[in-house]
């Protein structure tokens, strides 16, 4: 089963994907966030709970696209209350680039990146036996449910950014049940849109290059996911292709188990508040900037990964302004 968010004249729905064409309405008000706590307190699955509640209106889906009725396909009533994660050199054959963007500055040529040093303990210890713990993986925020950019609004692309660069991926939803045990809802296709120049100059500068903003959906997978997943990443550039590329994701792909990566994001405490929501991207090892692309205003991005539904595309706008300066507020 896939949903999505749609927003109608009586307030945020979800709905199901009937096909490509049609989506047909839940009747539940407040959404999937309002659906799975719902779920949750009746002891069920998110999928039991929305079959059995199935309503016969049914919309049309291009027509809710072409209108931006969509919306990302959960969100909190409360973007402070949706924390935006990742998780990189999770893919096998992600190292590659960042190696070659940090190599210039290590000591010696010989000596292997602390990049590369990530991405082998997890390719050693990334997916342990049940019931053992394995390697951290490299884990960073983004923000809170503020830089959540719905599918087809664009990505705004601050004054000071140096690059504006796609990352398709694999993409965890959760919702923190009453006592803060995390419930994963489903799976999504997400470009968590990095600034690579900036993480180039110096790897320290990571969580700089991560204070982007992102989108995801515009489906939500419940259920199982495949082990192997192949996609397509895709730049169009005034009606046409600039670039495009193949992207392969799912455990199949990944030095870590999605098991291991939600372990090392959920055992803080800080993490598991009840109610809250968390989106989590898995990672890539696929990118337009390794391919010397400079992306530029106007430009669209189109990741697709055919077992999550729909594509994900998003127009990208740069500021032409800064943004205000601190204040002091005085007594």
């Amino acid at each position: 089963m896939r949903i999505v968010q749609v927003m109608t004249p009586r307030g945020v729905r979800a709905a199901v994907v009937e096909s490509r064409d049609q989506l047909r309405l839940i009747d539940y008000p407040g959404g999937t966030y309002a659906l799975a706590q719902a779920a949750i307190d009746e002891g069920v699955s998110l999928a039991e709970f929305i079959a059995s509640r199935r309503c016969h209106e049914l919309l049309d889906y291009k027509q809710a696209l072409d209108m931006r009725q969509l919306l990302p396909p959960v969100t909190h009533p409360d973007p402070a209350h949706c924390l935006v994660t990742g998780t990189g050199l999770t893919h096998l054959g992600s190292a590659d680039t960042r190696a070659a963007m940090h190599a210039k500055a290590q000591v010696a040529e010989s000596e292997l990146t602390d990049s590369m040093r990530m991405f082998n303990l997890g390719v050693e210890g990334g997916k342990p036996e049940a019931g053992h713990i394995g390697a951290q993986p490299e884990w960073f925020y983004k923000g809170d449910g503020n830089i959540v950019v719905a599918p087809e609004q664009p990505f705004g692309v601050p004054t000071f950014a140096e690059d504006a660069g796609e990352e398709p991926e694999l993409v965890g939803i959760y919702l923190n049940g009453p006592d803060g045990t995390p419930y994963r809802l489903g799976y999504a296709v997400g470009n968590e849109f990095s600034d690579h120049i900036t993480e180039r100059a110096n790897y320290l500068w990571l969580a700089h290059s991560k204070l982007r903003p992102c989108s995801f959906g515009p489906e939500l997978l419940l259920g199982e996911l495949p082990a192997h997943l192949e996609g397509e990443s895709r730049i169009v550039r005034e009606g046409e292709v600039l670039w495009r590329k193949p992207f392969l994701t799912g455990e199949a792909n990944m030095a870590h188990s999605l098991a291991n990566l939600e372990h090392h994001h959920f055992k803080y405490a800080q993490f598991r508040v009840p109610g809250d929501l968390h989106v989590h991207y898995f990672g890539t090892a696929t990118l337009s900037f390794a391919d010397g692309i400079e992306v530029r205003d106007g430009d669209r991005f189109e990741i697709e990964l055919p077992a999550l539904g729909r594509a994900l595309c998003n127009p990208v706008r740069f500021a032409t302004r800064n943004d205000a300066p601190t204040r002091v507020l005085s007594l």
